[in-house]
């Protein structure tokens, strides 16, 4: 490699040296990068180390020191992720092409075991387990058991795969959602050239970057980890060590400061940051997150805003190494010796950052004073969308007009859709078809016009009936104290004597085992199995 700017440099830590790339290498040729933007930098160190003189050249690296704020993106660049990130809906296909490239070795003559990933991969087997069967103790039993045994072929395969192949590693089922694994358990925030097979005697140290094959791969932003979404084909390239091409793009800075006040949740600040976001139009640039509001957000709330990113429309939404980081992965379980590591990198390369920090140059700016964020609603259609919870009575029966009103006057037609009860009313109810597009029948006259709407009678379903109570979203299970607001929501529900209506299909999914724990040492989890929110997966 080529080290046009001599910034190739050594790092102590403790007892270990690892070799860094200095970005004050770069600084030291008469560039200004003391209000170049986080996310920027992260870009800037990965093109001085890749640095070849054909994919990446010390133009590159010039033009992305010399970034202009206000430019139309247009100077191209290489990117090389650190790893990747696949779940198994679209990351099976890409195993399949790699045992596809091993059988063509074979076939040649060669050794098929050279056929290998050149970046790490892992691959987080997510959302897997499906509710066939919930609201009993069981639930979460039967559903995993169900699943191996719909899918033992695919398993096999998997497990074949992390066997065979170098660089490639497999999270079973039933683990939790791939983003917040990715942040509790996958992520290094610092990466070391050891983690992709290097036996060199100095390991390289840089930071942790990556691209999934899911949207909301952003959520790991809230870490300090700059990744994002892409397609399978860009997702086998890196895997395979191919850069990934991208415009240099325009970063808006997002300063937050004061606190959120008594009431709130990281779920009522995400769908204020979505909504300011959207009115601004991000769509495909980078957002950065900044100010003295940062020392009051703990990593799980920033996670949760970074998890918007697609909702929002940015590339990614990321958040600055800080004392916060070193608190989240110590909390996590993560070795001393990484955060030191991730500490001691991140101040060396001047990344690291405190109240009072000088402020980056962005393209353009928001602001948000965390004070004034109030309890909302997402919805009614779109997740980011928000309704104040004062306004929702009123948006509700405002919404179900204009959808009443929109709907063919059609007379319903009691058959595959409908709710089938026995004569008792409480017995439970089930219904005939799942898959949803059918009309709520199960009213008093199903033939009646849609725009009758009645008060709710015991055993019936209308307009505003709850059919499904699932607390599934990854933006919500992967913050520990929304999971906690939902328990003690429940608790009080439960001691106010509210439970489901028996038609009621009730799931619990949180993002990780972390998760669940938590809620047990909280001792939430029998309320919210009062209200048959059993796990599932």
């Amino acid at each position: 490699m080529a080290n046009s700017f001599a910034s190739r440099s050594t790092l102590e830590v403790g007892s270990h040296s690892f070799t860094i790339y200095r970005l004050d290498a770069v600084a030291a040729r008469g560039f200004d990068l003391a209000r170049l933007p986080f996310s920027l930098k992260i870009l800037l160190e990965n093109l001085l180390r890749n640095e070849d003189g054909l994919t990446v050249t010390a133009e590159d690296i010039e033009g992305l020191a010399q970034w202009d704020p206000k430019a139309i993106p247009s100077r191209e660049i290489a990117f090389r992720p650190s790893r990747v990130l696949l779940q198994d809906f679209t990351g099976v296909p890409a195993i399949v092409d790699l045992a596809a490239m091993r059988d063509a070795m074979m076939r040649m003559g060669g050794d098929p075991t050279r056929i290998n990933p050149l970046q790490p991969v892992e691959l987080v087997i997510d959302h897997s387990v499906q509710v066939d069967e919930a609201g009993t103790a069981a639930a979460l039993l039967t559903n995993t058991d169900l699943e191996y045994h719909r899918n033992k072929e695919r398993y096999a395969f998997l497990r074949w795969g992390q066997r065979a192949f170098k660089n490639f590693r497999v999270v079973p089922p039933e683990t939790g959602i791939v983003h917040q694994v990715n942040l509790e358990y996958l992520a290094r925030v610092v990466f070391s050239s050891r983690d992709a097979g290097d036996e060199s005697p100095v390991p390289t140290a840089y930071p942790d970057t990556l691209v999934g094959t899911d949207s909301h791969t952003t959520m790991i932003n809230g870490l300090g980890v700059l990744g994002w979404g892409v397609g399978g084909i860009e997702a086998e390239a890196a895997m395979l060590g191919q850069p990934v091409s991208m415009l240099v793009p325009q970063v808006v800075g997002f300063k937050i400061h004061g606190q959120l006040p008594e009431g709130t949740t990281a779920t009522d600040l995400v769908l204020t940051v979505t909504q300011m976001l959207r009115r601004k139009g991000v769509v495909g640039k980078f957002v950065e997150f900044y100010g003295d509001g940062l020392a009051n957000m703990p990593v799980a709330d920033r996670a949760t805003i970074a998890n918007m990113a697609p909702e929002y429309g940015a590339t990614c939404g990321i958040f600055p190494i800080d004392a916060e980081t070193l608190k989240f992965l110590e909390l996590s379980g993560r070795p001393k010796e990484l955060i030191e590591l991730v500490e001691a990198y991140y101040r060396a390369q001047g990344l690291f950052h405190a109240p009072g920090a000088p402020e980056a140059r962005y393209s353009d700016t928001l602001e948000l004073d965390l004070s004034t964020v109030e309890p909302s609603l997402a919805g009614p259609k779109r997740p980011q969308d928000r309704v104040a919870l004062g306004a929702v009575k009123e948006d509700f029966g405002r919404q179900l007009k204009l959808m009443l009103e929109a709907t063919p006057k059609t007379p319903a037609k009691p058959v595959s859709a409908t709710v089938t009860a026995t004569t008792d009313v409480k017995s439970e109810l089930r219904f005939e078809g799942e898959g949803g597009g059918g009309t709520g029948v199960g009213s008093e006259d199903p033939q009646a016009p849609a725009a009758a709407y009645r008060p709710l009678k015991s055993g019936y379903v209308n307009h505003g009936s709850v059919v499904i109570a699932a607390i599934t979203s990854c933006t919500n299970t992967s913050n520990p104290s929304v999971m906690v607001a939902a328990g003690l929501l429940a608790r009080n529900a439960v001691e106010k004597g509210l439970s489901t209506k028996p038609w009621v299909k009730a799931s619990l999914a949180p993002g990780s085992k972390v998760v669940t724990d938590f809620l047990d040492h909280a001792g939430l989890s029998p309320y919210l199995d009062a209200l048959r929110f059993q796990t599932v997966g």
